[in-house]
């Protein structure tokens, strides 16, 4: 197949799916179930567009594997390591993202809860948030390795380090957001801080506290895997994209990358979850649920 047939079949793929999108984009549902379907429908097609289009461009212009292998042999390579995989996703998400996820959102939360009650702190700690998030991982990581060692307290401690002032900047802009209208009223009720912030100014604070959890979520899985490059304990995600890399096994990295998408997709999409049950009152919730 010449190169120009492959690039007409790719323009005539692309095209057909821009078509197709648009025309349930511009339909009308029904009701919410079939707006739910359509909502569904069409990222699946665009997303199912460009692995066809990745497909039939890396076959038909014969692109070599070490280069950028197929979709269906990164499939294949996932399957035939699929022991190995498992292991590395227990290594980098349960025993790693999600300790550093825990106790990077935690502090991030009660610092923000301590420097509300505190001008002192709100002076002088917000002013290092900037500082601390413009520092290099690359840079960080070693020296963590080095303090920490090579097991997981390293890796947490990156994430800790990444995720903790999205956190603590989220969550004090959120308890911030309450009208001075309903602050005023809970004066007048005689409420005390810790009722107002139950009652009032934590309910408010809410969507922003979600929007760093679901920030912090992917952060965290790339803090873990950045680290795992500079040491880990011969198992993990990032520890085996750096030794398949030095192999020239690409179809190998390809699938790691696979598998730390669908995890961490798995992992937004369960604070998603969350979020709608906590904030249901919220419009942005009660629109989408019309």
């Amino acid at each position: 197949m010449s190169a120009i047939v492959v690039i007409i079949l790719a323009l005539a793929v692309w095209l057909g799916s821009w078509a197709l999108n648009e025309y349930l984009v511009r339909l009308k549902p029904a009701g919410p179930t079939a707006e739910r379907q359509i909502g569904f429908l069409v990222p699946a097609i665009f997303g199912l567009c460009l692995l066809a289009l990745w497909e039939l461009l890396t076959r038909g212009l014969a692109i070599p594997e070490i280069l950028l292998p197929a979709p269906s042999i990164i499939v294949s390579a996932a399957l035939n390591a699929l022991p190995i995989i498992a292991v590395d996703v227990w290594q980098t998400v349960f025993k790693e993202v999600l300790p550093g996820y825990a106790i990077g959102c935690g502090a991030g939360l009660l610092a923000a809860f301590l420097i509300d009650r505190s001008p002192f702190l709100k002076a002088g700690l917000l002013p290092l948030g900037n500082l601390v998030s413009a520092l290099p991982i690359v840079g960080l990581a070693p020296i963590m390795i080095m303090w920490f060692g090579f097991e997981w307290p390293s890796k947490a401690a990156i994430i800790v380090t990444m995720i903790f002032f999205p956190m603590l900047i989220n969550t004090i802009t959120g308890l911030a957001a309450s009208g001075h209208m309903e602050r005023d009223l809970m004066r007048t009720y005689a409420a005390t801080w810790p009722q107002t912030l139950m009652k009032l100014r934590l309910p408010a604070a809410w969507p922003f506290i979600f929007n760093a959890l679901k920030i912090n979520s992917t952060l965290a899985m790339i803090g873990a895997i950045v680290a795992e490059f500079f040491g880990s304990p011969s198992v993990g995600m990032g520890f085996r994209i750096s030794t398949e890399m030095g192999r020239m096994n690409t179809a190998m990295v390809w699938a790691e990358i696979l598998a730390a998408a669908i995890a961490g997709s798995l992992f937004y999409g369960i604070v998603a979850l969350i979020e709608r049950k906590v904030t249901f009152w919220h419009p942005s919730v009660r629109g989408g649920q019309r």
